[in-house]
C-alpha cells in the first residue's frame, strides 16, 4: 500500500510502499477513506532528534476516516464496512480520564509510550490503517468522510477550548480567533453556534480574513501590532472576554493577552512557542491562561452533531497520496485556505 511518511529526522514527506497491515487482538483495519493535514505534522517534523519519542520512520496523519476493512480476535461493536472516523489522542483506557472519556489527559500514555496515529503511532495518511481499539472510532452516520476527517481535530480541539469559556461568552461579549486557518475557520463557525458572542477574527491576509468573513466572523482585522487596540475600540475599551490563539507564536500570544477584558480567557491553542506571562500587572485582573490539548470523545460526538445539523462546515483543498509533500510545502508556506486533506483514491 501507498503511506506518506517522515523517515529521517531534517527530512521531508515521502510516499513510500508498505505492506497491508492486519489487525491484532483487538485491533481494527480501516480502509483510508480521508486523512488531514495539520500543523502539529510539520511541528513533529522540526523537532530536533534528542525531542523526538518514537521510533523513525512515521506514517503521518492524526486527522482519519475510513471504512472498516476487517477486525482482529475479541472486537465487537464495529462491523464490516461501516464509515467511521477516528478519534485521535488515544489513551489507556483504565485511568480516571480514560474512563472519563478525557483520553487526551491520558495518566498513563507517556509512561507506557502510548501515541496518537501519525503523532507517534502509525498513522491515516495511508491506504489501510490499524486502529488499536474500537472504542477509538465514531461512526460517521452519513458524514462526508473527506469534510469529516479534519473534524477529529480541526473540530475538536477548537470544541473542546470554546466548551470551557461559554460561561463568560454571554449575549453582549466579544470573542477573538487569532488564526483562521485549519482550526481558525473552524473555531469560528462554532463560536457562530455555540454562543451569542461578537467573533473578531485576526489573520495576517485579506485573503484569510475573507474565509473568515465568509464563515461567520463579525469583524475580520489584520494580525498586527495595532490588532489589539482595535479590538479595544471594538469594545469601547473593555476588552474580549475570550481571546483563542490558533497560532501561539511569540507575537500572536503577545497579541491574545493585549486584547483580554478583566476575568477574560485566554486560550494558547498554536503550537508556535510563544509564551504569555502570567502575574500581578502583568495581564488585566483575573485573566485566566490556559493551554489545552486536543478534547475528549464524548466531545467529538457532540462535533458530529453540530456538523449534522449543519451548523460546522470545513473548507477543504483535496490532495491524492502522491500529491502529499507538496500539500506539506503549501501548509508550511501558508498557502492552504482552510484545511488540506489526502484522500486516497482521488
Amino acid at each position: 500500500m501507498k503511506a506518506v511518511q517522515y523517515r529521517e529526522v531534517g527530512g521531508s514527506p515521502e510516499v513510500v510502499e508498505l505492506p497491508k497491515p492486519e489487525p491484532g487482538p483487538g485491533e481494527v483495519l480501516l480502509k483510508v477513506t480521508a486523512a488531514g493535514l495539520c500543523h502539529s505534522d510539520i511541528a513533529v517534523m522540526s523537532f530536533p532528534a534528542d525531542q523526538i519519542s518514537f521510533p523513525l520512520p512515521l506514517t503521518l496523519g492524526h486527522e482519519g476516516t475510513g471504512v472498516v476493512e476487517a477486525v482482529g480476535p475479541g472486537v465487537t461493536g464495529v462491523a464490516t464496512g461501516e464509515d467511521v472516523a477516528v478519534y485521535g489522542p488515544w489513551g489507556c483506557g483504565r485511568c480516571s480520564k480514560c474512563a472519563a472519556g478525557k483520553e487526551n489527559y491520558c495518566l498513563n500514555a507517556a509512561k507506557q509510550h502510548i501515541f496518537p496515529p501519525g503523532l507517534g503511532a502509525p498513522g491515516a495518511m495511508a491506504e489501510y490503517m490499524i486502529v488499536d481499539d474500537p472504542r477509538h472510532l465514531v461512526p460517521l452516520k452519513g458524514l462526508d468522510p473527506v469534510k469529516t476527517a479534519p473534524l477529529t481535530d480541526a473540530g475538536l480541539t477548537p470544541y473542546h477550548a470554546i466548551k470551557a469559556s461559554l460561561p463568560k461568552l454571554v449575549p453582549g461579549s466579544t470573542a477573538v480567533v487569532i488564526g483562521t486557518g485549519g482550526l481558525g475557520h473552524v473555531g469560528i463557525q462554532l463560536l457562530r453556534a455555540m454562543t451569542s458572542a461578537r467573533v473578531v477574527a485576526m489573520d495576517v491576509t485579506e485573503e484569510k480574513l475573507a474565509l473568515a468573513k465568509e464563515v461567520g466572523a463579525h469583524e475580520a482585522v489584520l494580525s498586527d501590532k495595532n490588532a489589539a487596540g482595535k479590538v479595544r475600540e471594538l469594545t469601547d475599551g473593555r476588552g474580549a472576554e475570550a481571546v483563542f490563539d490558533f497560532v501561539g507564536a511569540p507575537p500572536t500570544v503577545t497579541t491574545a493577552g493585549s486584547c483580554a477584558a478583566i476575568e477574560g480567557d485566554v486560550t494558547i491553542v498554536g503550537l508556535g512557542g510563544g509564551e504569555l506571562g502570567v502575574g500581578f500587572g502583568k495581564l488585566p485582573y483575573e485573566v485566566s491562561v490556559t493551554s489545552p490539548y486536543w478534547g475528549s470523545r464524548d466531545e467529538l460526538i457532540e462535533v458530529f452533531e453540530l456538523a449534522h445539523s449543519g451548523s460546522v462546515n470545513v473548507h477543504v483543498e483535496t490532495y491524492s497520496i502522491d500529491e502529499a509533500p507538496q500539500a506539506y510545502e503549501k501548509l508550511h508556506n501558508g498557502e492552504i485556505m482552510g484545511r488540506a486533506v489526502v484522500a486516497p483514491k482521488s
